[in-house]
């Protein structure tokens, strides 16, 4: 759905472990065509329209979603605004001695929780292992934040670190073929594909859902902190 986010748009899909990403600048009806919509395989991906908040101007270079291929290979979409950007940049950079591509807070974002995940150093990871690293993803990135990130292989995760006011939830719906989940950051984009809402976000929850379609939940008390979010 085209709402704001008119300067890049992208999706990643993923299906029996490979990975399909189409992403660009400009609106989303300009970076998708029919063709670019049947290359994106799988049974599972995320999307992301850009409005800029932090980062270059480079729409191409700033499209999302952004992605790592360790550990398991990470996708991920995010809106807000990481306050501690550039004290965690450094610390990524020179202690976890990982590379950041652009100025983009996501990305940032992104490796952080790259970097949680990898201290498991499982082959798969279990929900218990995904909450862990979203934690230490919720202690170590301040302001406000609304993500929802794909672990090839594995599944999907949300996590809004946003009190007041954040919409982000999930729902679900069946087909023939069984149950399905999405996660969005407006119920509205749930009900135009008839997805019944739950919220699962407000205040600061995470949820994992795997490739199967089964879904756990976790939550955490949090102090108060005003801001709207929208993918």
């Amino acid at each position: 759905m085209q709402h704001r986010g008119q300067e890049a748009a992208g999706i990643a899909t993923a299906g029996d472990g490979e990975l399909y990403v189409r992403k660009g600048g400009g609106l989303v009806r300009d970076v998708f065509q029919h063709h670019h919509m049947l290359e994106l395989k799988g049974n599972v991906g995320i999307g992301h329209a850009r409005y800029p908040t932090a980062g270059c101007d480079s729409a191409s270079a700033e499209a999302q979603p952004f992605y790592v291929n360790a550990p398991y290979g990470i996708c991920l979409a995010h809106n807000g605004n990481l306050t501690n950007a550039a004290e965690l940049a450094e610390v990524l950079t020179r202690e976890d001695r990982r590379h950041l591509n652009t100025s983009s807070d996501s990305e940032v974002l992104l490796n952080v929780f790259a970097s949680e995940l990898q201290r498991v150093g499982a082959a798969r990871v279990t929900p218990a292992d995904v909450f862990a690293a979203l934690n230490a993803v919720y202690r170590r990135c301040r302001g406000g934040y609304a993500v929802i990130a794909m672990i090839i292989g594995h599944g999907c995760v949300g996590l809004s670190r946003s009190e007041w006011h954040s919409p982000a939830g999930a729902g679900t719906t069946r087909n023939p073929k069984g149950q399905e989940w999405m996660l969005a950051s407006e119920s509205v984009a749930l009900a135009a594909l008839g997805f019944r809402f739950g919220v699962i976000s407000v205040p600061a929850k995470r949820v994992f859902i795997d490739e199967a379609g089964a879904s756990a939940f976790a939550a955490v008390r949090t102090e108060r902190a005003p801001h709207a979010v929208h993918f």
